[in-house]
């Protein structure tokens, strides 16, 4: 943990000279994968990213959020119903946006997503690559695949929201 923080912190002092600078949040709806989607039936993110401009097509910057998996139920034979728990997710991380023309951005979330609940939920590296539609200058429309390397497993989810520009 106290790499992340060291990381971020250099992060900050690294690009603290580059005038431009935006501050984005954004809201998505996620569909759980993998093994994620055999114990959470839906997801809602919620994200926030400060970013600075290295160049015209290049910025870099810190990501964080909420995400919240709600828990899915399953019917065993024999056993009855069996109540999955909600999930939920703190990622932190660094980020990274590309525009490739003018309406299209290809960007990277790279971090730590901290478990918050349920008991036990340790968290893991966080990854989430996605693709960013510019509607108007402060709004996108934005889609990503996001994935938390977990021990014993992953927690991955496509997810499809917007992004605006605050």
């Amino acid at each position: 943990m106290k790499k992340l923080f060291l990381c971020a912190a250099l992060a900050v002092c690294s690009f603290a000279s580059v005038n431009a600078q935006s501050f984005n949040g954004g809201l998505s709806a996620a569909l759980p994968m993998g093994d994620a989607g055999d114990i959470s039936s839906f997801g809602v993110n919620l994200d926030v990213n400060y970013l600075w401009e290295v160049s015209e097509e290049f910025n870099v910057g810190l990501a964080a959020g909420y995400h919240h998996y709600f828990g899915s139920e399953e019917e065993i034979p024999f056993f009855g119903t069996v109540e999955y728990d909600d999930f939920g997710f703190l990622p932190i991380g660094g980020a990274a946006r590309f525009s490739a023309s003018e309406k299209f951005i290809i960007g990277l979330d790279l971090g730590y997503a901290i478990g918050i609940s349920p008991d036990g939920n340790d968290g893991g590296f966080y990854y989430a690559p996605k693709v960013q539609y510019a509607i108007t200058e402060s709004l996108d429309i934005v889609i990503a695949y996001k994935g938390i390397s977990r021990d014993g497993g992953s927690f991955d989810a496509l997810s499809l929201g917007v992004e605006f520009g605050l």
